[in-house]
């Protein structure tokens, strides 16, 4: 087999793994080690950005990053965000024409409570809360989305949340008890769910 079937043949069986850390985290916090690990044990590749200033993200600078990092966008590109990282993964595939393989939304919000201050409440959230994002192009992009959500998160609220993600994305929703915003603060360094949704989005 000539070298650039082959190079053709290895591009679409392998699978691109882009992990979106959250609001004040990192490739390196949370459940995201450990994540990659488990995709690259299966074979996936696995790509995690460390997002700029990520204590006061920018939905310019992070979605323009994301561009810069991913060149092209195909059905073997998956994504998995973590809080504010779900908002930017959608964001970036409003500006694509190319669909994606499918992401998994953990914590993800449009909507949020409890902030800790009036600068994160009127200043680095308000642009994600305010700025519409074009639901339909997204939703035209992403072949397959699940959303992962837990019941007494202190940030997100569940029933408003997991309706948009539903009514908007037809996002299938998974709803894990008492995980808070599923972060290492609330025990979670490892999150199989994650891994076992992202697997059934893959494989269907």
């Amino acid at each position: 087999m000539p070298s650039f079937l082959i190079l053709e043949w290895y591009n679409k069986i392998i699978k691109t793994i882009v992990i979106i850390h959250g609001w004040g985290g990192s490739s390196k916090g949370d459940w995201i080690p450990w994540l990659s690990s488990e995709c690259q044990k299966l074979g996936y590749n696995v790509v995690i950005p460390d997002m700029p200033n990520t204590d006061t993200p920018d939905i310019g600078k992070w979605v323009s990053y994301l561009q810069t990092i991913l060149k092209t966008v195909d059905e073997n590109t998956f994504f998995v965000g973590h809080s504010i990282g779900c908002q930017t993964i959608m964001r970036f595939l409003a500006g694509q024409d190319q669909k994606a393989g499918g992401a998994v939304f953990v914590a993800g919000w449009f909507t949020l409570q409890n902030l800790s201050s009036d600068e994160e409440e009127n200043g680095i959230a308000k642009p994600w809360l305010k700025t519409p994002i074009d639901f339909e192009k997204v939703k035209s992009v992403l072949l397959k989305s699940v959303a992962i959500l837990s019941n007494n998160d202190p940030f997100v609220r569940l029933a408003e949340n997991k309706k948009i993600f539903e009514e908007k994305l037809n996002s299938k929703v998974v709803v894990v008890p008492n995980a808070g915003h599923i972060t290492a603060d609330a025990g979670f360094t490892k999150m199989p769910e994650i891994l076992n949704q992202l697997k059934e989005i893959i494989n269907s």
